[in-house]
């Protein structure tokens, strides 16, 4: 059965899970036309390896600690670190510890020329 998102004008929570952190999995919120955000969760040594997203993106790690990497260097975002990412910006993650993180992707419409 498909995951239910979150409805239009609803409330959701993407405060730290804690002590449920560890038993947790990645989750998306919502996909729209324009707009994915998902909750993800790294467990300790699990990694993302190098990927690019098509559109835009922003992390915000929730809780954790995690290696973020771009061709720039690799950076360690605690709860509350926000990044930015042009699109087709390569990256990793890496948790150095259970973690969670906020991922909003822009997602690139046929319908809108890139500029």
């Amino acid at each position: 059965m498909a995951q239910e998102h979150v409805p239009s004008g609803q409330i959701a929570s993407v405060r730290p899970l804690g002590a449920d952190l560890g038993t947790s999995r990645t989750t998306a919120l919502l996909k729209s036309e324009q707009l994915e955000v998902v909750r993800i969760v790294l467990l300790a040594g699990s990694e993302f390896r190098e990927h690019r997203a098509p559109g835009e993106i922003t992390v915000q790690c929730l809780e954790g600690c995690i290696e973020f990497t771009t061709p720039q260097g690799a950076q360690t975002m605690a709860a509350g670190d926000f990044i930015h990412l042009r699109r087709n910006e390569p990256h990793a993650l890496k948790a150095k510890v259970d973690s969670s993180a906020l991922l909003t992707l822009c997602l690139v419409s046929d319908l809108v020329p890139a500029a």
